[in-house]
């Protein structure tokens, strides 16, 4: 193992940021003191949590300049995106810090005479959160605000693509006066990861996982808690269905669709990656989304001239440029798109994708989506739900009870009508179902994910026993 790695600008090449490639005694160490940092923390009453996470999102706010930096050098995306994920991210601090006062339990009747029996929910432990780079700090901040609220000290597993931007987080808990130990921050070499994480998931002060990235990597992470009998929160990879129906306003389902498709160049996990349109005004909704389409250009994301930045790196490129291919070989038509010039890829449309192509089926995360033509709302609904993920998904119809309707039939843990598949409030319990995962972020049902619910009796008159 080596004692720093780097990360490179995507798009120049150059150094991006320069990190500790720790080792497993390190982490191992890193474990140690966020479990001597747990007693006192979680011990100290809810206002006072819920002033320190206040102030962190203050100290989160005021480092926005330097969070721009970050991810522009170390993911290649777009101001616009970085000012959004700082937003978000605030909002999801203070979300956490409204949080402290609502960790309730409950007093639940009992057939024993005199038995006060309750429902108390304390903290779990250490909380492990293993956070992704292409949305960094709104799914770093998630990875530990909700947990600290609940009493819990937190590890941010950093991605090794976005070191910097993550370590900016820790550093605003930090400057807003956490103490020593609360948070903590691991950095590894790319070659490393593996045997990383393993190590925190195996150490015995970690009580709780939260992990976001892919399906693969995902099942990896859920196995070895397994083995350790620690429950894990996974938000995974996803295909998101935008259907659209014939009584549709179009104007409003194609700015919804281009939004989901190409914001931050198509990779988030809510991403549109199937617009699922039905025959009767699938050529309409084509016309309307390929003019709305050849308005998004590509550009360098430091000159913030373009409203489409880089793809993260060229290998990203090469699995779309490959999912396009096939399609296009077995018969589906390019509507807008073009070359790749290095890591900047133009907005791709490909219309006429069957669920035989890889398009349909594998995640792009990238700028590409494909257009599915469905014969009526029965088969847009079988199409939609023809995919192993189900994170996000969304219906566009005029008629709000028909909407409602088709989307308790979408095998998906998020479904909106009429709005895109790319939505996040910090409120919201956020997670997939199938291949997307299971467990749930955001709000109270963060609470129930990073909480201990015990059970606890008083016995307020004498006993009588049978022996």
């Amino acid at each position: 193992m080596t004692d720093t790695f780097t990360r490179l600008d995507p798009i120049t090449g150059e150094v991006a940021s320069t990190s500790a490639a720790m080792t497993i005694t390190q982490v191992n160490a890193v474990a140690d003191k966020a479990q001597a940092a747990l007693p006192g923390w979680s011990a100290l009453g809810p206002n006072a949590r819920r002033a320190l996470l206040s102030k962190a999102a203050d100290a989160l706010e005021a480092r926005a300049d330097a969070f721009v930096d970050a991810m522009q050098r170390e993911i290649g995306a777009t101001e616009g995106w970085a000012r959004f994920n700082i937003m978000l991210s605030a909002s999801m601090i203070r979300e956490a810090a409204a949080l402290t006062t609502q960790i309730g339990g409950e007093v639940i009747p009992s057939d024993k005479p005199g038995c006060l029996a309750m429902a108390v929910r304390e903290p779990a432990g250490v909380v492990l959160g293993v956070a992704p780079w292409n949305a960094p700090i709104i799914l770093g901040v998630r990875a530990v605000a909700t947990p600290l609220a609940c009493g819990n000290t937190v590890i941010l597993k950093a991605s090794e693509t976005c070191p910097r931007t993550h370590g900016l987080i820790v550093e605003a808990f930090a400057a807003a006066g956490l103490p020593e130990g609360v948070v903590n921050v691991v950095t590894n070499a790319p070659a490393d990861a593996g045997e990383i994480v393993g190590a925190l998931i195996d150490h015995p002060a970690v009580r709780r996982i939260s992990f976001t990235g892919s399906t693969a990597v995902g099942r990896i992470i859920a196995r070895r808690a397994a083995d350790n009998l620690k429950p894990v929160l996974l938000e995974l990879g996803g295909k998101a269905p935008l259907i659209v129906l014939e009584d549709a306003d179009l104007d409003e389902a194609v700015k919804a669709a281009a939004f989901g498709a190409f914001m931050n160049q198509g990779q988030i996990c809510m991403s549109t990656e199937r617009i699922i349109v039905v025959d009767a005004v699938g050529d309409a909704f084509v016309e309307k989304f390929r003019a709305k389409t050849a308005t998004l250009a590509v550009g360098d994301p430091r000159e913030g001239k373009t409203p489409l930045g880089a793809v993260v790196d060229p290998k990203a490129v090469a699995h779309v440029e490959a999912l396009v291919a096939e399609a296009l070989a077995a018969g589906a038509v390019q509507v807008n798109g073009g070359p790749a010039d290095g890591v900047l890829m133009p907005a791709t449309v490909i219309d006429k994708v069957t669920p035989t192509m890889k398009l349909f089926r594998d995640e792009s995360f990238g700028p590409v989506v494909g257009v599915v033509r469905a014969r009526d709302e029965a088969h847009a609904i079988a199409l939609a739900n023809d995919t192993e993920y189900g994170l996000s998904a969304s219906v566009f119809t005029r008629d709000i009870a028909r909407g409602l309707k088709v989307a308790r039939q979408i095998k998906s843990g998020i479904c909106h009508v009429n709005g895109p598949t790319v939505h996040d409030e910090a409120q919201m319990p956020f997670g997939g179902v199938k291949a997307s995962g299971y467990g749930r972020f955001g709000g109270k049902a963060g609470i129930d994910a990073f909480t201990e619910l015990r059970w606890i009796t008083v016995e307020t008159q004498s006993g009588h026993y049978p022996i």
